[in-house]
């Protein structure tokens, strides 16, 4: 048996683009050789991107595969082994993984375990493989598995009895809260359970509401951690492997983010992968002088740079003086394009012409809701004129109870905090303060209550729950599906708990119309969690 190294290529495909994908990893095998690797590895079905979703029937797709496997046969004096779709003579599609070296294939594994759960939705594409590939090279003895595979025992039991020394997993794992620590753990388990290296590389970078974390590694069989490489960062990362020692040597090891990073660095690289790869210029957000637009500011600068971020403050007779200086503060201090439109007149112009419909009926959420749709409709004009993206700004403590105005702060094509519930955003605040040397959000903008202000002295609080118990019952009844009786089980006040519950399961028709935003829990609101619009279900038995 011989030393070797293998590079994990910590990949960011660009969905759909089979030709550009290609390129990118021929110009990493490339690179590879000159860092002496003798193997790369790369993400779960690299060649396409994931998830592909119904460009995966596209009837094109096939000859679109022979072409790229045209382009990496390029690749020569390393072994290859990435991720494609497997569209067999009898009409099969698989989800698969190819092993090839100077241009010929030395073998295809076709993934086994197809997830069904969550935001995934393989059985849709792809049939079920079989069949374990194992290969002999340098005198060391690979298998290959694919992302799910590793998390069924029994698949990688089996593995393991064909005497395989080092499984090489490909991966596209989207990330949530603690996902990548997860995964590590999970992994050194099974690794010394059955004996096995385990050399696991996942995809990297943001696709649509997905936000792929890398965090890729390698552990050797007795549960050492041999390389761990960056969260969110694409890169190649080469490990050795020591024949006379049979072990695998120390490499990169990258420090694990704390939990405020982790989540803020995600929202940073979801909406710069969205923005740009969408075409779209730069974006433009309403910003308040409240914490939510003032946390997807700085989102918004930390992700595409000042000069692609336009801010707006839209002020009516019951914003605050001190929203407008904090605004304004905030956007000096980040070096944001700045502009002061007031919405009086627009409001004062739709209060007349709905007169004679309203006549004397008393003021409601009708006029609140007159000043929301009045800034959506100036940020919307902005956007057609210009073509920045507009951000929306609410997060998921706001969707989740409807307080949002729909085709009001709720109009954008990207909503930043759409996952990130209240109680977070004032730690996210917190935490992009403390990694500059003067705050880039204004301490009061964090400090304040909470408020739309679209009424006089109105406070978050008036309609809602304090945010600590909102977001404890939220948790409950969204992350961990608990019913309502479960809940006040719990020691939470009953009225207070159907009430939140009632206004969550009304506002589903808001949030099915509402923009995409990034993934961070297990629950998102998109494709995790689904429910019909109309529906008799009721909360208590």
């Amino acid at each position: 048996m011989k030393s070797f190294k293998i590079a994990l290529a910590q990949f960011s495909p660009y969905i759909g683009n089979l030709e550009a994908n290609a390129q990118k990893m021929l110009e990493q095998a490339n690179e590879a050789k000159k860092q002496q690797a003798d193997l790369i590895i790369f993400p779960e079905l690299s060649l396409i991107g994931y998830p592909a979703e119904d460009l995966l029937l596209r009837p094109s797709l096939k000859k679109r595969t022979q072409k790229a496997f045209e382009q990496l046969s390029q690749i020569k004096d390393i072994v290859v082994v990435f991720g494609f779709v497997n569209e067999t003579e009898d009409g099969q599609r698989y989800n698969s993984a190819a092993v090839m070296k100077d241009g010929q294939i030395l073998g295809i594994y076709n993934k086994q375990n197809l997830p069904n759960y969550g935001v995934f939705d393989e059985k849709r594409y792809f049939n079920e493989g079989h069949q374990h590939l194992v290969f002999e090279y340098l005198g060391h003895k690979f298998g290959v598995l694919i992302c799910e595979d590793v998390w069924s025992l029994a698949t990688v039991q089996q593995l393991a009895q064909l005497n395989v020394e080092t499984v090489l997993v490909l991966n596209s794992s989207p990330y949530e809260v603690g996902k990548p620590q997860h995964r590590i753990d999970t992994m050194t388990a099974l690794a010394k359970q059955l004996n096995l290296n385990l050399a696991y590389v996942n995809q990297v970078g943001g696709q649509d509401d997905l936000i792929f974390d890398g965090t890729s590694f390698l552990i050797s069989k007795d549960g050492e951690l041999a390389l761990r490489a960056p969260t969110y960062q694409e890169g190649l990362f080469v490990v050795e492997y020591e024949a006379e020692q049979q072990r695998y040597k120390t490499g990169e090891q990258a420090a694990a983010l704390d939990t405020m990073a982790e989540i803020y660095q995600g929202l940073v690289l979801a909406t710069r992968d969205y923005v740009q790869r969408s075409g779209f210029p730069g974006v433009i957000l309403g910003l308040s002088g409240g914490i939510d637009s003032a946390l997807t500011l700085a989102i918004a600068v930390d992700a595409l740079g000042a000069d692609k971020v336009q801010a707006v403050m839209m002020p009516y007779t019951y914003t605050a003086q001190i929203s407008v200086e904090d605004a304004a503060q905030q956007a000096k201090t980040m070096g944001v394009t700045f502009g002061i439109a007031e919405i009086h007149s627009i409001v004062n112009s739709f209060m007349q012409t709905l007169y004679p419909f309203f006549g004397n009926s008393p003021v409601d959420t009708t006029e609140e809701n007159l000043q929301a749709r009045a800034r959506g409709t100036l940020l919307m004009g902005l956007s057609n004129k210009f073509g920045n993206l507009v951000l929306s700004t609410g997060n998921k403590s706001e969707l989740s109870v409807g307080y949002c105005t729909l085709y009001g702060d709720m109009v954008g094509g990207y909503a930043v905090l759409k996952d990130v519930y209240k109680t977070i955003v004032f730690e996210l605040a917190k935490y992009r303060n403390s990694i500059s040397e003067q705050p880039v959000i204004p301490e009061r903008v964090i400090s304040r209550p909470p408020s739309a202000e679209l009424s006089p002295d109105q406070k978050d609080q008036d309609s809602l729950p304090p945010y600590d118990v909102l977001d404890a019952i939220l948790y409950a009844y969204i992350e961990e599906d608990l019913s309502q009786d479960d809940i006040i089980a719990k020691g939470f006040d009953q009225a207070v708990v159907e009430k939140v519950v009632r206004l969550v399961d009304r506002n589903e028709y808001k949030r099915r119309q509402g923009a995409i935003g990034p993934r961070i829990t297990s629950r998102s609101f998109s494709r995790e969690r689904r429910y019909p619009l109309v529906n008799g279900w009721k909360p208590g038995l």
